[in-house]
C-alpha cells in the first residue's frame, strides 16, 4: 500500500500487514496557552500470526500522505498500553502478540501558527512493515465556550487533559461498548503551600476545597441529580474505605448533569450532601450556583470532578473537549496571563 502511495508502481505485498487500526471517537483540536491540541486513541488489533513490534506511529495529512507528526519508539512506551495483559516493561507493551489488542494513546501538541489538517491518517511502522489506517477527523464536535465550574482564585486543574493522568487512560466498558468519558475531564481542588489541606487529613473540613461553590458553566436543563451519599473519610497512609459501596449508581457521588443542548452535557461530581440547589428539570443560568463541593461517591479528597461529554452519565459517554471563556493562568515563574477560550492542560494553575 505504501509502495503504491509513493507512485513507484510497486505491487503491494500479500497479505498485507494483519493489523486493524481503529479510533474510537473522532477527536477535535482544542488551543491551550498559545498551542493547538489532539488527544484521541488509535485501537490496534493484531489479526495476523505472528507478533508485531510498534516502533513508530505517524500522523498524516489524510489527502496528500504528508507527516504531519511522528511518535517514536521511546514515546510509545508511554502511549501504547497492552489492554489484554499486565506488562509493566514499556518495551514489553510495544509487542503486539498475535490476536492481542492495545490502545496508543495520542496527544499532539503544535504551535497555534501551524495548520493541523481536516483529517488524518496514521502510518503505524513495525517489524514487519508499515500499515496505513483509515482517515479520521480533526474537528469532529462542536467546541463550546463555557463558563468556569467553580469560583474565585487558587485552582489547580488536577488530572487534566494530558497524557499522564487516570482519566486520560480510563477506558471503561458499559454495556459492551469501550469508551473514556473522562478524556478531558479536570478534577478541580485548591491547593496552598504545596498541600490541599491544613489540620487534620483525615476532615473533610481541613481540606481547602471543601464546600466550595459549584457553578453553571451554561445555560441549560438539568437532565440528572443525585443526592444524599455521604462524604467519605478522606484517603490517608491508614487507607482508604468509601463511605458506601462503589457501584455504577454511586461512583459519582452526589452528582449533577446539565443538558448544554446539541448532544453535550456538563456533568459534576462528588459533590456534599445536601448542597444541591437544583433537582432534575430545572433550567439553570450562567454562573448559577448549583451545590458545594464535597467527598461522595469513588472520591479519596474533596475536589469537583468535572467533564464535558456526549451523555449525561460519570462513565458510559465519550469525553469532548470544550473552553472556558476566561481564566488567569498562573505560569511557574511566578507571572500570570489572562487566557480567553482555552482549555487548561493538567496541572495548570488558575484564577477565575
Amino acid at each position: 500500500m505504501d509502495n503504491l502511495l509513493a507512485g513507484n508502481g510497486i505491487a503491494p505485498e500479500f497479505p498485507p500487514a494483519q493489523l486493524e487500526i481503529r479510533t474510537a471517537y473522532e477527536p477535535t483540536v482544542f488551543p491551550s496557552l498559545g498551542r493547538h491540541h489532539l488527544i484521541y486513541e488509535l485501537h490496534l488489533l493484531n489479526f495476523g500470526d505472528r507478533p508485531i513490534a510498534l516502533d513508530a506511529i505517524e500522523a498524516l495529512d489524510a489527502d496528500s500522505y504528508e507527516p504531519f507528526a511522528c511518535l517514536q519508539r521511546h514515546q510509545l512506551d508511554i502511549r501504547t498500553i497492552g489492554t489484554t495483559h499486565g506488562e509493566s516493561d514499556p518495551q514489553a507493551r510495544r509487542i503486539l502478540d498475535c490476536g492481542r489488542r492495545a490502545v496508543a494513546f495520542v496527544f499532539l501538541s503544535v504551535d497555534a501558527d501551524v495548520g493541523i489538517p481536516g483529517k488524518l491518517r496514521h502510518r503505524i511502522v513495525s517489524d514487519a512493515r508499515s500499515v496505513v489506517g483509515p482517515a479520521i477527523a480533526t474537528r469532529s464536535t462542536a467546541l463550546r465556550v463555557l463558563g468556569a465550574p467553580v469560583e474565585g482564585p487558587g485552582w489547580t486543574a488536577v488530572s487534566g487533559p494530558g497524557n499522564d493522568s487516570h482519566h486520560r487512560t480510563g477506558v471503561f466498558v458499559v454495556d459492551g461498548v469501550a469508551r473514556i468519558s473522562r478524556r478531558y475531564a479536570i478534577d478541580w481542588k485548591k491547593i496552598r503551600d504545596g498541600a490541599s489541606f491544613l489540620g487534620d487529613a483525615r476532615d473533610v473540613r481541613c481540606y481547602h476545597t471543601y464546600g466550595e461553590n459549584v457553578i453553571a458553566v451554561a445555560d441549560g436543563t438539568v437532565v440528572a441529580a443525585v443526592d444524599g451519599l455521604p462524604d467519605n473519610v478522606p484517603r490517608t497512609r491508614a487507607g482508604f474505605e468509601p463511605a458506601v459501596p462503589t457501584t455504577m449508581a454511586t461512583i459519582a457521588g452526589n452528582s449533577l448533569a446539565i443538558d448544554l443542548g446539541h448532544g453535550q452535557f456538563a456533568f459534576y461530581a462528588h459533590l456534599q450532601a445536601h448542597s444541591l440547589r437544583v433537582a432534575t428539570g430545572d433550567r439553570v443560568r450562567c454562573g448559577q450556583p448549583l451545590a458545594r463541593v464535597g467527598n461522595s461517591g469513588d472520591a479519596r479528597e474533596p475536589h469537583l470532578h468535572f467533564q464535558v461529554a456526549d451523555a449525561p452519565d460519570a462513565l458510559a459517554a465519550e469525553g469532548l473537549p470544550y473552553l472556558i471563556d476566561r481564566y488567569r493562568l498562573r505560569l511557574p515563574d511566578g507571572r500570570a496571563t489572562v487566557r480567553t477560550q482555552e482549555l487548561p492542560l493538567a496541572g495548570m494553575r488558575v484564577d477565575f
